[in-house]
């Protein structure tokens, strides 16, 4: 065999090997923009926190305050009385009938021992006789009632006292019945009993850790979706109320609470509750109709999840050229989106797209508009694969670069409804409301997340019922 024949037959050996195998498509990486802290600008919402606080539950909290031996005074020399006073059975409170919206009526069942000194000194001799009373009987109070900074306060008037059997005096050792005598002394001890019930029930009556103990519950982030992994974050600013008005059985205290609100996709956020940079500001009148932004953050990996999951089963080219897509990865850079597409066939090797993240409001979606190939990318392309380079390509790829909010928003317009029906977060707290249509209002790039920022009117409720 001739040589040239040789060197020919290797030519075309040559040839068909090249056109056979895959070549490799090496690209430059647009690097991605310095990585900096999430930040992103935010419309705050309101939430209205109608407390409801039910009389039997400051009953309740009186009475874990008040038991046994209440009030106790050792000193007979400033005034002339020494008394102790125990509770004998539970405090009752309840509407005062004569004025049931401004004032409650305490009922004390109680007994008394009270050492009362009649005498006088003159010229530096004593000439004193204490008396020792011994009561049991059941008082009444009549209270005007305020909840202002949080705490409950009262202006008690003694009203009655019933005996449950005749006072007695100790003499000689023996009860002897007086309840002609001690009638009219009623007035020495009545005011420092006053005084004693008011303390009681301001004491017990500060609802602030209650309240901050709901909205902490209330802004822990929740999971909207399973399937998307999207969550609801509330961060609180603001706290606003109004003075309690007294109505039926409970004190009512509208309030509400300016905050952002926050739908992440990924991993579970931490809290952002800070009880200490939460102020709190009184108000005359709090709105129903409640508007809430939330900003559905995006992250550029959980992004890319969802579009790697678009090109699956999917292959770009025909005939013997052919490209399958493996893997998707996006970052920001200059203002536009990257997008990177690991692909394997014809050619292996990674082909770098970018441009601008649009929103489509009647399908929902999330989308980038002039995307085209990196420069770098489209010159290599076109000596090496300008089949791929071509734009029907280009505009098939881009279809599956976008990925839909909608089930997000559905999911969690549904999740949402399940956390407006009654939802309790802790005892006694319960979350109630209802939404309107969701609307989306803008995109905004960071340096890690897409976001889209949307709006939802409707009104959520939460109540503080039953304390504990």
């Amino acid at each position: 065999m001739k040589l040239t024949s040789i060197i020919s037959i290797f030519s075309a050996l040559a040839v068909l090997t090249s056109c056979s195998s895959t070549s490799k498509l090496e690209t430059l990486k647009p690097e991605p923009d310095d990585a900096s802290p999430l930040v992103y600008d935010s419309s705050p919402s309101f939430i209205n926190l109608p407390i409801t606080i039910k009389l039997k539950d400051i009953e309740n909290q009186t009475n874990t305050l008040l038991n046994g031996l209440i009030y106790e005074d050792n000193n007979i020399e400033d005034d002339d009385i020494e008394m102790k006073i125990w509770k004998q059975a539970p405090v009752k409170i309840q509407n005062d009938p004569s004025n049931p919206d401004k004032r409650i009526r305490t009922i004390l069942p109680l007994k008394a021992n009270i050492k009362y000194r009649i005498g006088t000194k003159k010229m530096g001799i004593e000439l004193y006789d204490v008396r020792e009373f011994n009561l049991n009987g059941v008082i009444t109070l009549s209270s005007e009632a305020t909840l202002n900074n949080w705490k409950l306060t009262t202006k008690t008037e003694f009203k009655s006292l019933n005996w449950n059997e005749s006072p007695t005096m100790t003499v000689f050792g023996k009860n002897m019945p007086i309840t002609y005598l001690i009638n009219p002394a009623v007035s020495i001890f009545k005011s420092k009993l006053e005084k004693e019930i008011d303390g009681a029930i301001e004491k017990s009556m500060d609802f602030k850790p209650n309240v901050l103990q709901a909205v902490e519950k209330i802004c822990t982030p929740f999971q909207m979706s399973d399937t998307y992994e999207s969550w609801l974050r509330i961060v609180p600013i603001e706290i606003y109320s109004t003075n309690a008005k007294l109505k039926n059985d409970s004190f009512l205290l509208d309030m509400g609470m300016k905050c952002n609100m926050e739908t992440i996709v990924g991993k579970q956020p931490e809290s952002k509750y800070n009880a200490n940079k939460i102020a709190l500001k009184p108000v005359a009148k709090i709105p129903n109709q409640i508007s809430a932004n939330i900003a559905a953050i995006s992250s550029y990996v959980d992004a890319s999840k969802i579009m790697t999951n678009n090109f699956a089963g999917q292959e770009f080219g025909s005939g013997s050229k052919k490209v399958t897509v493996k893997n998707v990865s996006i970052w920001h850079k200059d203002g536009k989106m990257v997008i990177a597409l690991d692909v394997l066939g014809s050619i292996n090797g990674t082909l770098y797209l970018n441009g601008f993240p649009s929103y489509n409001a009647q399908t929902k979606e999330i989308y980038f508009e002039k995307l085209d190939y990196v420069l770098d990318t489209k010159s290599k392309l076109m000596r090496t694969a300008n089949w791929l380079a071509q734009g029907y390509i280009l505009r098939k790829m881009e279809e599956s670069c976008r990925y839909s909010i909608q089930p997000n928003l559905e999911e969690g317009k549904k999740s949402m409804a399940s956390y407006l029906k009654n939802y309790s977060p802790m005892p006694g707290v319960f979350v109630n409301g209802k939404m309107e249509d969701i609307q989306f209002d803008k995109i905004q790039l960071t340096n890690q997340a897409i976001i889209a920022f949307i709006k939802i009117n409707g009104t959520v409720n939460v109540s503080v019922n039953g304390l504990k």
